[in-house]
């Protein structure tokens, strides 16, 4: 009996321990639940919930004319001329697709000049809304491929915030969000992989982006790159066609600069240093083993001489940034506003300085005396367009022999009509050289490249 008393209690003590592990073990589970639950709620998630109503579809139509004609080519001139008599232009309309995001509660959106460029309508889907609504507009600056819209709001509509500047870290957690293939509020996560990659703009110049894993598709173009809080840190552009893993974005400091721009003027307003950049010699390049911006003049009372610049200082650096010729040099400049300060390190002598370059806007009219400083070329407007009025003794324009009368049609790519165009044209290439030009000489037409005045270390 004293045998079986102990069993009993040790059978006791046993189903107590299992009733006692059981009961730890729910309460373990009905304590993590709650937790799992809450875990699920990541910060990519938080962050894409509150940024997702800003990000929008954007659909353009496009109005394409083409010559169309009956009759196969014959692969010889005389039926070519005789058969495109009967030739005909048809008009045809295309659509793209892109992504935008609000920046303001008003209706202003940002997006990628080249998703709506050539629209002749723009339709913006807003998420929620099945009805698509129509947008205009607001501006637009090729050269750093980005945008503005609007559409009409009687309400407040999402948007997203800017992130206070571009300091980035290598590696940082990025979300892209866009509407790739039309495919609404499409979401990648990835790390930077560079801060500020700078790729040639295919003039000669840089331009600098973020650089992603943040998977970028057809479609993603113009779409927003957030960081982890959710603040906009770029603007979606491009992806490497031929590797996987490497996407781009207009970083938020360019972006904001532009964006201020297009809606407070409607045009982006040229910066202004008093600096004519030039090239340094290859002798110089290979003995410092990087290149540099030869300070060939300095305008006076500029910002660059109020800053201590001198002729025949280097520039080496822009902000930290590396330069290796006067394109690269004007390209960086024209992502800072007027008002902007700017730290160059020069190379003077033998040794490095620095100097505080505080930028101020374009003189009005700097585009006319730095094309006859320069090239030698003073331009005057008559009814055809934009016609030579004269050619400085001695100029590059006189060692081509460009002569007085000549009629100026297109500067680097792009047609001018009138002393309107000029303006602009020019100061889209100040320190581009060779510079080309299309002129018109009677009824003949002329391409040339247009070597500058410049001074060389």
């Amino acid at each position: 009996m004293v045998f079986k008393s102990r069993e009993a209690r040790g059978a006791r003590r046993e189903t107590r321990e299992k009733f006692i592990t059981a009961f730890l073990g729910i309460l373990l589970l009905l304590v993590a639940m709650p937790s799992t639950a809450y875990e699920r709620r990541s910060a990519v998630v938080e962050t894409v919930a509150r940024a997702g109503p800003a990000v929008v579809n954007i659909r353009t139509e496009q109005i394409v004319r083409r010559q169309t004609s009956p009759f196969f080519g014959f692969g010889d001139s005389f039926f070519n001329d005789f058969f495109n008599q009967f030739t005909h232009t048809r008009s045809f309309r295309t659509q793209a697709l892109g992504s935008g995001v609000i920046i303001d509660s008003q209706g202003f959106l940002v997006t990628n000049a080249h998703v709506v460029e050539k629209a002749s309508k723009i339709y913006v889907a807003l998420p929620g809304e099945r009805k698509e609504r129509q947008a205009s507009l607001v501006g637009i600056d090729p050269s750093t491929d980005l945008a503005v819209i609007k559409v009409v709001t009687e309400e407040p509509l999402p948007s997203l915030d800017f992130a206070a500047d571009d300091d980035l870290l290598l590696g940082e957690t990025v979300i892209a969000i866009g509407n790739p293939l039309g495919l609404e509020n499409s979401v990648t996560t990835g790390v930077v992989s560079a801060p500020k990659r700078r790729l040639p703009d295919g003039e000669g110049g840089v331009s600098l982006f973020i650089q992603t894993d943040a998977l970028i598709n057809p479609g993603n173009s113009g779409g927003p790159l957030l960081d982890i809080n959710g603040r906009l840190i770029g603007i979606n552009t491009a992806i490497a066609q031929q590797a996987q893993g490497i996407g781009f974005a207009i970083p938020v400091n360019i972006v904001r600069r532009i964006v201020d721009d297009l809606i407070s003027h409607g045009r982006i307003r040229p910066v202004y240093s008093g600096i004519l950049p030039g090239e340094i010699s290859q002798t110089m390049v290979r003995s410092r083993g990087s290149g540099g911006v030869l300070v060939t003049e300095i305008d006076s009372a500029s910002p660059a001489e109020r800053g201590g610049v001198q002729v025949a200082d280097v520039i080496l650096e822009v902000d930290g940034i590396q330069v290796n010729s006067a394109s690269e040099y004007l390209s960086l400049l024209r992502t800072y506003p007027p008002g902007a300060e700017i730290k160059l390190v020069l190379l003077r002598g033998e040794g490095e300085v620095e100097a505080l370059v505080k930028l101020a806007e374009l003189p009005r009219d700097y585009a006319f005396s730095y094309f006859a400083r320069v090239f030698g070329i003073v331009v005057d407007e008559d009814p055809q367009g934009v016609m030579v009025a004269e050619v400085l003794n001695d100029s590059p324009a006189a060692r081509i022999e460009i002569r007085r009368g000549d009629r100026l049609v297109e500067i680097a790519g792009q047609s001018v009509e009138n002393l309107r165009e000029f303006q602009p044209r020019v100061e889209a290439t100040l320190g581009r050289f060779p510079l080309r030009l299309v002129i018109y000489r009677g009824s003949r037409g002329y391409m040339i490249e247009l070597p500058g005045n410049r001074m060389r270390r």
